[in-house]
């Protein structure tokens, strides 16, 4: 079974551009297990409440939420301030998929595992693997 840790700006890309991460993750996969660390929760919520956000993200951030409460979502803890630095190590630790946008996260996490795997967007309707 397939791992797939999901970012922070993937989340909310997915649900401003419309396409349907859970459906496309089980077209891709089949069975697989969603991870989305507590900290990215939390970092989705504070967009949702932040009144200096523009309105679009934070009703993106509104949805997300929605989208990910009925979900099987593993419950994690990346124990760092850091978002970023805590999904590097924590990709290092495990054998998972980090579904990101942002190739410096990404970049980071190669160098650590090179086993390691990408869920991306591609032509801003579907997810691929990298």
């Amino acid at each position: 079974m397939e791992k797939v840790l999901l970012d922070t700006n993937f989340i909310l890309s997915c649900v401003k551009q419309k396409i349907d991460f859970v459906s496309e993750l089980e077209e891709l996969f089949g069975i697989y297990e969603l991870i989305v660390p507590a900290e990215i929760i939390g970092e989705i919520k504070k967009i949702a409440r932040d009144k200096r956000q523009k309105l679009k993200d934070r009703q993106a951030a509104e949805l997300a939420l929605e989208v990910l409460k009925p979900n099987c979502i593993k419950p994690v803890s990346l124990n760092e301030k850091n978002v970023d630095k805590g999904i590097v190590n924590f990709a290092s630790k495990h054998d998972i998929i980090v579904a990101s946008l942002d190739k410096n996260l990404r970049q980071r996490i190669e160098n650590r595992n090179k086993r390691a795997r990408f869920l991306v967007i591609k032509g801003k309707k579907r997810l691929g693997l990298l």
